[in-house]
């Protein structure tokens, strides 16, 4: 067999937005993610906007049409 073919599998801190850390192990050096179990709705029971780089001013921006107060004709 082949020695120093398997990638290092270490203890690392995962870090939420959200401020909420836990430890897991993996290969990976370090993990940050934008929403764990703490703070994602579907866990909490809360609906909350959760905007990443302002993408949702963006799509709002981009769908936004000019005729917003005319009634449909027919």
């Amino acid at each position: 067999m082949k020695s120093d073919l398997h990638p290092t599998y270490r203890k690392l801190t995962v870090q939420c937005a959200c401020g909420n850390q836990f430890e897991t192990r993996s290969t990976a050096g370090s993990i940050h993610v934008e929403v764990c179990a703490q703070c994602h709705p579907y866990f909490t029971g809360k609906q909350r906007l959760v905007d990443t780089a302002g993408r949702v001013d963006r799509f709002r921006r981009r769908y936004q049409t000019e005729s917003t107060t005319t009634t449909p004709t027919g």
